[in-house]
């Protein structure tokens, strides 16, 4: 078969067999040309959202809702999640749409997006979820932020620099007897938070890492791979977004401070 056809087969089975993927066609028209940071309410599903930025909110939907990058199997009713960078909540809907006994800890460092965040979870009624209004690091010192109005706060990011409160992911991992799935969006601060935990590891069975390389840092990509290794894990390894002719495109053009974005699935096989 023409690859172009096949390619053009695959995307209109997945829009006619994926209801979300549907529902994210249908967001994006009403919402996509939405002037950008501009507070709206979204409702999908059976939920009913408080949005920052509508543009950033769809893309969330569809890596979350319609991809289902954070599925995992659980053998557990009740699984423990670790959702750092929980943003506005969209994650955390997630998690409770499919697995509803779950119970999450969800850390988020920005003041104005935990609010949202907060918000999210009350007008939705999801329960037996723990917010932590702090930045997951490695130590509980506090840590300089960039402030971002959407889902791109970093400590690589220099405009807005302020000095958020910590806490040190390692002494909530020491609590619990296993962690089902521990989700980690933390815009760049990924290494140096798994690097610390290296030897807590041993209890969480499914991780997920956005990976992120900012062009004015080495990339350390090797460093987190070792982690995972040595902790036991399998990985994968996903590019969400694609870079023609890298030899001379070298910045992410969507993220120009960043060349390189990975989404990485770390699991366990018995």
């Amino acid at each position: 078969m023409n690859p172009t056809f096949q390619h053009w087969l695959e995307g209109a089975h997945k829009f006619l067999t994926n209801s979300n993927e549907r529902r994210f066609f249908r967001l994006s028209l009403r919402y996509g040309n939405i002037e950008r940071y501009k507070p709206a309410k979204i409702d999908f599903l059976q939920f009913k959202f408080d949005v920052p930025d509508s543009l950033s909110f769809i893309w969330q939907f569809k890596e979350i809702f319609v991809e289902e990058y954070y599925r995992f199997e659980t053998n557990s009713t009740t699984p423990v999640i670790f959702d750092c960078g929980a943003n506005i909540g969209t994650s955390c809907a997630y998690f409770k749409y499919r697995y509803p006994q779950s119970r999450i800890l969800a850390f988020e460092p920005n003041p104005k997006i935990t609010n949202y965040l907060l918000r999210n979870i009350k007008n939705n009624s999801l329960e037996n979820i723990e917010v932590i209004e702090r930045a997951v690091w490695s130590t509980d010192n506090g840590i300089d932020l960039g402030l971002d109005n959407a889902d791109g706060s970093s400590i690589h990011l220099e405009k807005n620099k302020t000095k958020i409160k910590s806490v040190r992911l390692k002494d909530y991992l020491e609590k619990e007897e296993v962690v089902d799935m521990l989700k980690m969006d933390i815009e760049g601060a990924e290494i140096e938070v798994l690097k610390d935990c290296r030897e807590r590891l041993s209890n969480v069975k499914n991780i997920f890492v956005e990976f992120h390389s900012y062009t004015n840092e080495p990339q350390r990509l090797s460093e987190l791979i070792d982690v995972l290794e040595s902790a036991g894990f399998r990985y994968f390894i996903m590019q969400p977004e694609s870079r023609s002719r890298p030899f001379l495109n070298k910045t992410n053009k969507f993220n120009p401070e960043m060349d390189l974005q990975l989404n990485i699935f770390a699991y366990r096989v018995k």
